[in-house]
């Protein structure tokens, strides 16, 4: 087997065409799940919350001082962007589901 029919079976076999594609759009989506986090639900957050910009809130300790408003709206990027996930994998599995029967 020479190395170009090799490298297709990879190819072939571990899908990493449809991985690829899925890190592309994974990562498209990133960026669209983040404006929308800084862009609608921040503001509306920031307006509810007294002291305007929360995410440049910062505590400090000692010397130390922690970016806790940074983090805060990270954690709230990664819960919205996991929830995207989880329900288009859901949906997905609810398709194929339902073409095994």
């Amino acid at each position: 087997m020479g190395f170009v029919s090799e490298f297709q079976a990879f190819l072939t076999k571990y899908q990493v065409l449809g991985l690829a594609v899925a890190f592309i759009i994974g990562a498209a989506s990133t960026k669209l799940v983040t404006a929308l986090v800084t862009d609608i639900v921040m503001p509306i957050i920031g307006a509810l919350i007294p002291g305007g910009d929360w995410r440049a809130a910062t505590l400090q300790l000692g010397p130390a001082k922690f970016l806790v408003g940074d983090f805060v709206g990270a954690l709230i990027d990664f819960a919205i962007i996991a929830l995207v996930v989880f329900l288009i994998v859901r949906w997905m599995m609810k398709e194929d589901a339902t073409q095994k029967r």
